[in-house]
This record gives C-alpha cells, structure tokens and sequence, in this order.
C-alpha cells in the first residue's frame, strides 16, 4: 500500500514532477524506424505528457521538435518537410533536426533574428528498427542503452512490437515484474489438453505459489520465482526477470537463442506504450517472420484506424471498449482468461481496468509482490535522490550495466541461482542462455505452438 503522496511521485512524468525528472535522463524508445520517410509526411508523438512532432529529413536524420512553433504557436505538424528542414506553413519560419532556425523569410533579408531563435529539439538515435530519444537536460547526451537487442546485426532484429496501454506505465510495468500471475490469467485448465487449431491454450503449473528472491542491483533488480518443478519431483524451477531502471524488463527466458527487452514507456500519466524489441542471436530474421511481427495482433482485429491524436497509434481493436474480445466458452473449456493469446491483451485486460491511475491505498500486497515492492521503492528512492543533488542511477553513465540477459533454470533444492546463471546473465560472459520452456518442458511447447512464447 502506498500513500496518496507516494503515489503521486510514481505516477506522474510531466516536465517539473520528480519522477519525470528523473525518467528525463534516460534515453526512450518511441517510434519503429519505418514510421518516418525521407521528406515525408510528419507523425505527431505524445511521450512523457509532451506533444511533439516527427520527421526525416533530406538526409535521412530524424528530428523530435516540440509541435508548436516557436514564433507562435502554430502547429508544425501542419509544416513542410523539405531540404533539410521543417518549415512551419503559418509564415515559414524552418527548423532543421537540432532545432536550429535556418531561414525566417518573412524578416528581412539582413535580418540576423533567425540566428536567436530555436524550437525545442530532442536527439533521436535510429538503432535496429527503433527511434530512441533524449529529452534531458544535458548538452551531451548519456552512453546509448547497451542492451543486446541494440548491438545484434540489424538483419538479427524483429521489427519493434507496439502496444498502447490505456493507464499508467507503472501499472503496465508492474505486471511484468509479477511472476505469480503467469499460471493464472495465462494458464489452461487442465494439465493434458488439446485444443482447436489456432487456439493457444496456455502455461501449466502444479505450483501457484512461487517464493521471490529479490536482488537489488545498480541497474535495477533481478529476481528469482521460484516453484517445484513438477509434481512428483523435488527439483525447483526458478523464473529469473530483470528490471532496468526506468522502465525495461526481460522477462524470463523461454528460448535459446532470442534476447529481448521490454520498455513501458509513458505517453504521459494515464497512456503509455509497451514496445517489445527481440532478436536472434543465431541468424537473421525471415521474411516469414518479419511480416507475422509487423501484424501481431492479426488474430484479434489488428489495430485501430490512426487519428490525429497519437494515442490511437498502436491501439489494437481488442481493448476495453470490447471486453478485450472475451470468449466464455473458451474461458469454461480451455484457458482460463477468454482473452486473445495476443502480444499483452491478456495483462492489458487486467491492468488497464485498474483505472488510469490506480489509487495504490486500496491494495493489499503479499509475498509474491516482493519485486514489485522493491522496483517501486527504488524509483521513488532514485527520484527523491535526483530532485535533491542531481545524481542519477549508475546505470545512466555505464553502458555496460545495461549488458544483461533473463534466465530460467531447473535446480536441485537448495542450490543458488544466482551463482549457477551468474554468467547466462551477462550478455558478455560468452555463456549460452539459460533457458527452460514455459510451462515446464518441451511437452509445453505443442500447446502455445512450437518455437513460440507469448511471454519470452
């Protein structure tokens, strides 16, 4: 349980709040590469509660601007994207992607005004098929995010897999650092089941009720859920998930030979985004492949037509408005949710019916929240920390912290994780990844269909 002030400091991310702040020093995954064309039209971009406007340019920069003009207001969305620059269509004022002003042809021609104006910019690094931002104060911009998503050959990486949530990126981002839910709102009924064709039936546990050792590290947390591994077996199946400050997650591994990172990224309070970025370690990506995560959501509706509001970018047509798309009859004979196996419909259909911002008094947190208690104390410790002398996570300045991996693993009892996947962890230790199946075993893998893992 939290107090109302706490959760406000959580929550909030605009410019001035202190949890804003301190997400401010990060850099922000916030648009697929492909969003944007060479002198092309420009997309909107709402990113921690800031309206703001995209773009690439003759030479295939991309620029961040804030949308209104700096002469007066006008929105620059409305602006032509032309040699190498954004000009504003209300009297031509134009911005080249650092925010410099670089013609004003509606002063005089000796004029040297342009020279003192510029627009509010943002840097933006194009990486394996995702725009990241800075949107801190710093001249210099911190390391790059070093996650192995970022340092694969780009023909190693899926495209960007993007979901808008309806609520706040906590609530999203909580329900990732929660290893109790898996065999619930992603569980089947039944231990031996078969299903329709097409229809994923599910993760199954003889244990619901795993213990939580949680490790604060200078990146974040890792944690271990730990349960029996089966019914008749003393041996213990352990779910390793890291946390990375602000914002990212991996969720334990389920494959061999594929690394992620998952990043909940505030659109401001009460919107935020999930975007899932995965690669192969092994080989490139297949066109089969890269056209089936360019439609993620092809069982379910797909996503909604695109308004002006860029919220609606990434907004699937199973949302709250339909129930997520619950089926009874599915829900009473094959898993227990309903709910589309699809990117995170399932957790969404949970998270965002919490209300936008869920008033945290209300709650009653057990053991299995463990992690989730730590994350939350250590972002309000690290916001408090930076509105007080401006130091930040380690993690911010040191690229190699960001150089870790999820694990999964079976153990006899009593031994220490940890110690056993202390290498697997690290993406430089030249360790295979520890990986089991979720579910428990390669007789799993029939039931979600094989080579796939909604939750890896």
């Amino acid at each position: 349980m939290l107090t109302r002030e706490d959760n406000e400091l959580l929550t909030r991310v605009g410019a001035g709040t202190p949890m804003g702040e301190l997400l401010r020093q990060f850099w922000h995954p916030f648009m697929p590469s492909t969003d944007v064309e060479i002198d092309g039209p420009m997309k909107r971009v709402r990113l921690l509660g800031e309206d703001l406007v995209c773009f690439r340019d003759s030479n295939g920069d991309v620029g961040l601007l804030a949308e209104n003009c700096p002469h007066r207001g006008a929105s620059l969305f409305f602006g032509r994207n032309e040699n190498c620059g954004l000009a504003c269509n209300y009297h031509g004022w134009k911005f080249d992607v650092t925010g410099a002003c670089i013609d004003m042809p509606n002063e005089p021609a000796e004029s040297n005004f342009k020279d003192k104006v510029r627009a509010t910019a943002y840097p933006v690094r194009d990486v394996n098929h995702m725009l990241w931002a800075y949107m801190g104060p710093r001249e210099t911009p911190p390391v790059f995010p070093a996650f192995e998503i970022n340092t694969l050959p780009a023909e190693n990486v899926f495209p960007p897999h993007i979901m808008v949530e309806e609520c706040n990126w906590v609530q999203g981002l909580e329900g990732d650092l929660d290893s109790s839910h898996v065999f619930f709102i992603h569980g089947r009924l039944r231990e031996e089941q078969e299903g329709p064709k097409g229809v994923m039936l599910g993760a199954w546990a003889h244990d619901l009720a795993p213990t939580l050792e949680v490790v604060p590290q200078p990146y974040g947390v890792v944690y271990s859920a730990k349960r029996q591994w089966m019914k008749d077996s003393d041996k213990v199946y352990h779910r390793i998930t890291q946390y990375i400050y602000p914002y990212f997650s991996m969720i334990a591994a389920g494959t061999p030979n594929g690394v992620s990172a998952r990043a909940w990224v505030p659109i401001d309070d009460e919107y935020h985004m999930l975007i899932s970025m995965r690669g192969k370690l092994d080989a490139p990506v297949t066109e089969e492949e890269r056209a089936r995560a360019l439609d993620p959501f092809v069982l379910s509706g797909g996503y909604v037509e695109e308004t002006p509001d860029p919220r609606t970018r990434y907004h699937t047509a199973a949302n709250k408005t339909n129930d997520f798309l619950l089926d009874y009859d599915i829900q009473k004979t094959l898993n227990k949710s309903g709910i589309p196996f699809a990117g995170n419909l399932q957790d969404r259909a949970m998270t965002e019916t919490m209300g936008p911002i869920y008033d945290r008094r209300k709650e009653h947190l057990g053991t299995s929240d463990r992690m989730i208690i730590m994350v939350r104390k250590q972002l309000m410790a690290a916001a408090r920390q930076y509105m007080e002398d401006g130091s930040v996570p380690a993690v911010v300045d040191d690229e190699k912290m960001y150089r870790v991996r999820s694990a999964s693993i079976i153990l006899p009892p009593g031994e220490d994780w940890k110690a056993h996947t202390e290498k697997a962890r690290n993406s430089d230790a030249g360790e295979p990844i520890a990986a089991v199946p979720l579910g428990g075993s390669d007789e799993f893998a029939p039931a979600i269909g094989k080579g796939s893992n909604p939750y890896a």
